[in-house]
């Protein structure tokens, strides 16, 4: 029975830390942009292949 005692505090105190955790990324803006993240997939790939393509097309280096 003294083991549950000791799984509860633990618990609690597991929780108490998330949230915790929690409050100070909120405090700290972690969540203020939500949008570029969700856009910023959708243009890496595309500057990567123009990168790509600009390479592959610049003039071969002749002595």
């Amino acid at each position: 029975m003294s083991a549950i005692y000791i799984m509860v505090g633990a618990s609690l105190l597991l929780a108490i830390g998330f949230l915790i955790a929690f409050i100070w990324s909120v405090r700290s803006n972690q969540y203020e942009d939500d949008y570029t993240p969700s856009v910023r997939m959708l243009f890496d790939n595309t500057t990567k292949q123009e990168n790509k393509q600009e390479i592959n097309n610049q003039p071969k280096k002749t002595k």
